[in-house]
């Protein structure tokens, strides 16, 4: 049965879908199209948080749907652009071990320690802004205005920067709380 409080996460849903067509454009160059479906992905992204917010359809699911749509057609995008030749494989192998180190933490933590409720920092909303930002420069660049290449070369060592930062703040921030968890004897060893 359909109930609205499900929008949000059919619209994550839709995000994780669409970054198949996402790949096929960008694979086959047609850089103009895959910029709309990015500000498709953008406008749904934005409305499913809206929802979620203004009517209080928040729920677990959706806390783990959302981040990972967007993760999905990032990531999606970085291997279709080193694909082509746009971004190079090292900023993809930095970018895709950041998120096995996340991903990786996340479930020790959770399987040592607890449940854990994962809010992004500043850092890391940063991070995603940039590569975000690398996506869509490249994607314009090579469909529809062509961009100063010190801009395109700033916003790549930018997220090369932030997705650095962004590892070590998390390692950090997570390290510590698990420390302090198990050293208060709330971690799972100790139940």
């Amino acid at each position: 049965m359909f109930a609205a409080r499900n929008i949000p996460n059919l619209l994550s849903i839709a995000r994780i879908l669409l970054s198949l067509p996402v790949a096929w454009l960008l694979l086959n160059g047609r850089f103009s199209e895959a910029l709309l479906l990015f500000f498709i992905a953008g406008v749904s992204d934005g409305l499913d948080g809206y929802l979620a917010k203004r009517f209080g359809w928040r729920s677990r699911l959706g806390s783990i749907l959302d981040p990972l749509a967007d993760k999905t057609l990032l990531v999606t995008s970085f291997l279709c652009l080193v694909w082509v030749g746009l971004i190079p494989l090292w900023l993809l192998a930095l970018v895709v071990g950041r998120d096995l180190v996340i991903v990786v933490g996340a479930l020790a933590f959770h399987w040592l320690i607890g449940r854990y409720d994962m809010e992004p920092t500043w850092v890391s909303k940063l991070n995603t802004v940039l590569q975000i930002t690398l996506v869509l420069a490249l994607v314009l660049s090579n469909g529809l205005y062509v961009l100063p290449d010190m801009l395109l070369i700033g916003l790549l060592y930018g997220a090369c920067l932030t997705t650095i930062l962004s590892g070590i703040d998390y390692v950090w921030t997570w390290g510590r709380k698990a420390y302090y968890a198990r050293r208060s004897g709330k971690g799972r060893a100790h139940e």
